[in-house]
């Protein structure tokens, strides 16, 4: 008897350590400048061989809500990768969500992104070709594939390599509501949009997480202030990581509503989350860095 080849890998969770928005295209894109690093919590996906077809199922904690249809970003990439190779096999996606959907953490990116890493190794294809595709499946895909500290530039297209975190702590926590990313852009736009400003220079090792903050409280995410505005639970999200015990850092990734904290240790963020899951009906994980 055989047995079918089940391939599995981890979506973590993209987390953007500061967020600038330095400036707009004309076709409506905004330019970026970013640090984004990976948390150990993440999605979980499965591949194995099925007929020539593409399937998906989906479970976990945030299965609501989400398509298993052709729009759903995991069967994007896996059609697209098809397209681009011209094989004629096909799999049976399965993807457990974790991640709360649609809340500034890129889960649906990192999907897609190990969606490619894993057809790649189901059906031997050769993982150069994975760069071309991930742009065309969203600015956050890129940056997911390797899910490693990158500095994004651009709208996300432009990747440079990042010092490697030090051993430290992240806690994440979604207050569980949604903010629309259009409305958000809108809000900083009126408020004046993007401002002139020196690049942050990033030093080419950070010694402890202490010395990680020294330099990240020279930047911020542009875009917290507008989605605060729009989702005030937001702040009293980072009102109450920021008085947990040993907390560094307290922010907002991406367009929110996720917000993080940075702790010296991962054992100082494991304590610190379950202190807020005994205070807030709220997604809550700490940890460390993937």
């Amino acid at each position: 008897m055989t047995t079918t080849l089940t391939l599995h890998d981890t979506a973590h969770a993209k987390i953007n350590l500061f967020l600038h928005v330095t400036g707009r295209r004309p076709d409506g894109y905004h330019l970026l400048d970013s640090l984004a690093v990976f948390a150990g919590a993440g999605d979980h996906l499965t591949a194995k061989l099925h007929d020539h077809k593409c399937h998906l199922s989906i479970t976990g904690p945030f299965a609501n809500g989400l398509s298993a249809s052709d729009d759903n970003l995991i069967l994007k990439a896996a059609h697209a990768l098809k397209e681009k190779t011209g094989t004629t096999q096909g799999v049976h996606l399965t993807l457990e969500k974790n991640l709360p959907v649609a809340s500034g953490i890129g889960g649906g990116s990192a999907d897609a992104a190990s969606a490619l890493r894993l057809l790649a190794s189901l059906w031997k294809i050769d993982t150069a070709l994975l760069p071309d595709i991930a742009p065309t499946l969203g600015a956050d895909v890129p940056v997911c594939l390797h899910q490693t500290p990158t500095r994004m530039l651009g709208i996300g297209e432009i990747l440079e390599p990042a010092p490697a975190l030090p051993l430290g702590g992240i806690l994440l926590a979604n207050p569980g509501i949604a903010v629309s990313t259009p409305d958000i852009f809108r809000r900083f736009s009126a408020a004046g949009g993007p401002q002139l400003r020196t690049p942050p220079i990033l030093p080419t090792q950070w010694d402890n997480m202490e010395h990680l903050t020294s330099t990240l409280i020279h930047t911020t995410n542009d875009l917290q202030p507008p989605a605060a505005s729009l989702a005030p639970v937001i702040n009293e999200t980072l009102k109450a990581i920021t008085i947990l015990p040993h907390c560094l850092l307290s922010r907002m990734s991406g367009s929110g509503a996720t917000c993080f904290g940075l702790f010296p240790t991962p054992e100082d963020a494991q304590k610190a989350a379950q202190i807020l899951r005994e205070h807030y009906d709220w997604w809550v994980w700490g940890g460390a860095f993937a």
